[in-house]
């Protein structure tokens, strides 16, 4: 390989080296933000029962034909069927039972009359007059039908969201909460998922304060755990932010093996230039292979396979803006791949946008630039946001893209084409 790398080879040997998790079996609420590894066949039809889809009286549609407030059915009430009720009569023309949404259809009753289309069978408002007869008598009297209906009409069928050995999700899919939803509404308490990488994120600089802190002469306060650890969480990881760690080889190596435990990923940021005290460098030559990328910013990386268990290490720059670009380039793809997303989920989304700048943007030559942006999908028109100083925190927070300019392109004008990598 040559001594400059581009980011599509950096991209490549990083998503070569990462394999997906292996499957476990996990709880529903567990397995939120999982990706399903087997197909989910339906047990037995959803929903199980023809039942209610209104509060109403379940009748047969010939003793409601031709209806109307001038010439009312006059059906007599026989039983009230709740939710969950197990004792159904069974209905013979001439007779209607109150039933409440969702509660299952008595034999014999073939459609569901709203109970707004009634006097609720005591004469009074619909809804309270049902509710309070309901009540009252636990069956019996008369209710007056104002309207027809047609057979079938506001009943939920047996099987009518899914039938008993289909398919009702299949493997690869990201279970959301409609997907945990419909595996609880089929019964099933675990699901077979890839569980949620688990990622480490530390940041090293003996200059480094925690937030909360007062600094020291010299010091600043460490952003980039924490921003490094938010971004491991929006990428569907389970993250664990570590103390920052001194500019020293041992201490980062003591570090680094008390974190492995908990370690799917390991993310550290400084330390990976040519500096007096570049201790990422230090303390993982050999384990890590450092390199130098064909992009701004973002130019020094570090990627290797550490420990017993080869886990994948990440180590960046030092700078906020090179860091947090550097992830969502390279960290991100190979946590969404153990996590078992597909090729067409491990990146973010990019569009083509037409550049809006008052004056030309600069770009290296051979270098693919990674400038902040902010995206305005209704004339798909992106503009730069800050300088392109890979230290302006302020700028990258108001963004919400980034703008690449290719290798082989020196000066962006307005108006220009350009791909724009979005991060909302």
């Amino acid at each position: 390989m040559a001594d400059i790398w581009s980011v599509d080879e950096h991209l490549a040997d990083v998503l070569r080296a990462v394999r997906p998790l292996e499957p476990i079996e996990l709880p529903l609420l567990d397995a939120a933000g999982c990706v399903l590894t087997e197909d989910v066949i339906v047990p037995a039809p959803l929903p199980p029962f023809d039942n209610s889809s209104m509060d109403g009286y379940a009748v047969r549609a010939a003793d409601v034909e031709g209806a109307t407030h001038a010439l009312p059915s006059v059906l007599s009430v026989v039983a009230d069927i709740a939710a969950g009720s197990g004792d159904l009569p069974t209905l013979f023309p001439g007779q209607a039972a109150r039933i409440m949404t969702g509660a299952p259809l008595p034999p014999g009753a073939q459609a569901v009359v709203p109970v707004e289309w009634t006097d609720g069978g005591t004469g009074g408002g619909p809804v309270d007059s049902m509710l309070a007869a309901s009540a009252a008598r636990g069956g019996g009297g008369e209710v007056r039908v104002f309207q027809p209906v047609a057979e079938g009409e506001h009943i939920r069928g047996r099987g009518s969201d899914a039938q008993a050995g289909g398919v009702a999700l299949t493997a690869g899919t990201l279970l959301g909460p409609p997907q945990i939803g419909l595996l609880a509404a089929l019964g099933r308490g675990t699901v077979p998922v890839r569980p949620r990488p688990r990622a480490v994120v530390l940041s090293t600089g003996s200059e480094l304060a925690a937030p909360g802190e007062p600094l020291g002469p010299g010091q600043i306060h460490d952003s980039n755990s924490y921003m490094l650890t938010a971004a491991a969480q929006a990428a569907g990881a389970v993250a664990f932010r570590g103390a920052a760690v001194a500019d020293d080889a041992a201490t980062l190596r003591a570090a680094l093996e008390d974190q492995l435990i908990r370690a799917d990923l390991v993310v550290t940021s400084g330390g990976v230039s040519v500096g007096a005290y570049d201790v990422v460098k230090e303390a993982l030559s050999g384990e890590v292979d450092f390199r130098r990328l064909a992009m701004q910013p973002g130019k020094p990386q570090g990627f290797g396979l550490i420990g017993p268990a080869r886990t994948p290490l990440f180590a960046l720059p030092g700078n906020p803006v090179s860091a947090y670009v550097s992830f969502e380039l390279f960290v991100r793809p190979a946590l969404r791949a153990m996590a078992g997303h597909g090729e067409g989920a491990l990146h973010r989304p990019r569009v083509t946008a037409r550049l809006v700048t008052d004056a030309p943007l600069s770009s290296p030559a051979g270098r693919r630039q990674f400038l902040r942006g902010a995206y305005e999908p209704d004339d798909g028109t992106v503009r730069p946001v800050g300088g392109p100083g890979s230290h302006l925190t302020a700028a990258l927070a108001a963004a919400d893209a980034l703008i690449e300019i290719p290798e082989n392109v020196t000066e962006a004008a307005a108006g220009a084409e350009l791909t724009v990598v979005l991060l909302g």
